[in-house]
């Protein structure tokens, strides 16, 4: 309990009270010790993260501009689209005969091309990446583009080098998915850490969620450092958390194992009945996903270039009234177009392990919540660079109060 000092008459903590803040202060100075370190080690690599995922969230509308001439089109009036084995035969034509279609994505809106990406090996083993726009309304190419060539350290295209710094740093495979994995992790350590930080031991909770009025530029970093953390740590925790399943799936699903069974699409495989079975093709696969989901708009096409691989057709705002989320993905034997697998939250065999993982690519882009979502994972990424320098402005106002101290 608290007593009232009859000399000054100011209210005085008890001294059990006053040694479990004590101890509570001791305590949030070790975790802000882990903070600490974890930020200056980590920041810059959260900064990169955070600025190239914000332009990640906007990467359609950002190429379209980047490349109108190939990305968009002016559909004629009273238009449809041509049938999508056209589409592709056309984006096929226009590559060498040895190229591999390996993914296309349909048009997010009336003005945008089919983009459809091709991989082209030359006779040393070198890989080209391609991607082919083809107006849906005629089936012409409106252009192609060189994305990367294997060997090479940086990616061609703007939108491409986003993506690689992204969810490789620029690194090899086997490298960069240690590396940003490893640092995925820690990082969401940092921000939980930093909640514990920030959390008011004496309840003075205003003072925890604004800006103090009138305070000078110590102050004020320290509260843009704490509010800029606290207001993002709900985005934070699952973008990052999100990253990390994306990054290293075959080390996050055996965990989520543990607690509920759990799929994952890219672990199907196609079985041929015989040596020499005819495949389906990419538009044969679109058939079948939207005869399984009618109401869904293709978005994302993946292709099954090699004999064990499978079609995955992804799609947007499938009519699913009782789930927030309304992307769905099936995915399709390319032999026999059996369906093997339901990416779908809402089937009622769907399992706590498989709802939550098909919620993860939504959560990391903002997709799930429509453009609410995405300026949230947006603003949220601006702002990891904004953590790493004011975190490092405080460490160095510290260091230095310190070693006047000392002085």
């Amino acid at each position: 309990m608290n007593v009232t000092n009859p000399q000054s008459g100011l209210i005085v903590r008890s001294e059990p009270e006053h040694h479990s803040l004590a101890r509570l202060k001791a305590r949030r100075q070790r975790w802000l010790t882990v903070h600490l370190w974890l930020g200056l080690t980590l920041g810059l690599l959260l900064s990169i993260y955070g600025i190239t995922g914000s332009v990640l969230v906007f990467y359609p509308e950002i190429d379209e501009s980047l490349h109108p001439e190939m990305l968009t089109v002016q559909p004629p009036e009273h238009a449809e689209y041509r049938p999508l084995a056209e589409i592709f035969a056309a984006g096929k034509a226009a590559m060498p005969p040895q190229a591999k279609h390996n993914f296309a994505t349909y048009p997010r809106n009336e003005f945008a091309s089919f983009k459809l990406r091709f991989a082209v090996a030359d006779a040393n083993g070198a890989v080209e990446r391609w991607e082919v726009g083809v107006d849906p309304y005629t089936a012409k190419v409106t252009g192609k583009q060189l994305q990367e060539r294997s060997g090479d350290w940086l990616p061609n295209t703007f939108i491409g080098l986003m993506f690689k710094l992204h969810y490789a740093l620029l690194l090899p495979k086997d490298i960069s998915t240690v590396v940003v994995g490893l640092s995925g992790i820690l990082l969401i350590i940092s921000t939980l850490t930093g909640l514990i930080v920030w959390w008011p031991l004496t309840s003075k909770w205003r003072q925890a969620l604004v800006f103090k009025a009138g305070a000078g530029k110590v102050r004020f970093n320290y509260d843009l450092h704490k509010t800029s953390g606290f207001y993002t740590a709900l985005v934070m925790i699952p973008v990052l958390f999100s990253g990390v399943y994306m990054v290293l799936p075959h080390n996050v699903v055996p965990v989520l194992e543990l607690f509920s069974p759990v799929t994952y699409r890219y672990w199907f495989h196609s079985t041929p009945s015989t040596p020499d079975a005819p495949t389906i093709g990419m538009d044969q696969a679109v058939a079948i996903a939207l005869k399984q989901y009618p109401t869904g708009r293709p978005h994302w096409i993946y292709g099954a270039p090699n004999p064990s691989q499978t079609y995955t057709v992804c799609q947007d705002g499938v009519d699913a009234p009782d789930s927030i989320l309304q992307r769905r993905c099936t995915v399709i034997d390319r032999y026999s177009g059996k369906i093997l697998d339901l990416d779908d939250p809402g089937l009622p065999t769907a399992t706590a392990g498989e709802i939550f993982t098909h919620w993860q690519w939504p959560l990391h882009s903002g997709q799930a919540f429509g453009m609410t979502g995405r300026i949230l994972v947006f603003i949220t990424g601006l702002a990891c660079p904004v953590l790493f320098v004011t975190g490092v402005i405080r460490w160095r106002q510290k260091s230095r109060t310190k070693q006047v101290r000392k002085g």
